[in-house]
């Protein structure tokens, strides 16, 4: 397994693993008629351009087994003036889900908030549906903090089903996910 930043070459890869990813684990939150549809176009828009111009604020980190995009963790930086640096996204291949590729990048995630915002905390939010998620970011040292109602993919409120909500997960000490047989990301 190699871990390493994102390029602009890893953008479909990204997208459609991305993708995979919500139809397996976000149905009830997000709508079927968006899973089942335009989730892949939507996703690709969006790591096409994510990925296009690197961003000081912004790093994306791919875990790639054989060649092939098998996790991603993309960061935004000083996004919460409270809670620092947001985890947008961390997607692991289904057929990999516990085997240490999501704590990896996690500690990935860490290293980057570390050397470029060392002042900063990380968080993220997780569905409030998604158990597992919240399980393995408690194993991993995050405390809950508040809730509030999902965002709909791109703006669009038809995108979701109901009124799903999210969790927001803090470390205010990103150096609790540290790994130190994860090499420096950046």
């Amino acid at each position: 397994m190699e871990y390493r930043l994102a390029t602009s070459g890893d953008a479909s890869a990204i997208a459609f693993l991305h993708a995979a990813s919500w139809r397996a684990h976000y149905r009830g939150a997000y709508s079927d008629a968006f899973l089942d549809g335009d989730v892949v176009s939507d996703r690709v828009s969006v790591w096409t351009e994510r990925l296009a111009v690197p961003q000081a604020d912004r790093c994306t980190l791919v875990a790639e087994a054989g060649g092939e995009v098998v996790g991603f963790a993309h960061t935004i930086l000083g996004e919460d003036p409270r809670w620092g640096a947001l985890l947008e996204n961390l997607h692991v291949s289904r057929s990999l889900h516990r085997r240490g590729v999501g704590t990896k990048l996690m500690s990935g995630t860490a290293r980057v908030v570390l050397e470029r915002a060392p002042s900063q905390g990380l968080h993220l939010w997780v569905l409030e549906q998604n158990t597992t998620g919240q399980a393995f970011y408690r194993a991993l040292g995050g405390t809950y903090v508040e809730s509030a109602p999902v965002l709909a993919p791109g703006g669009e409120p038809g995108r979701l089903a109901g009124r799903p909500w999210r969790l927001r997960f803090v470390w205010p000490d990103p150096k609790l996910l540290l790994d130190d047989r994860t090499a420096p990301a950046s």
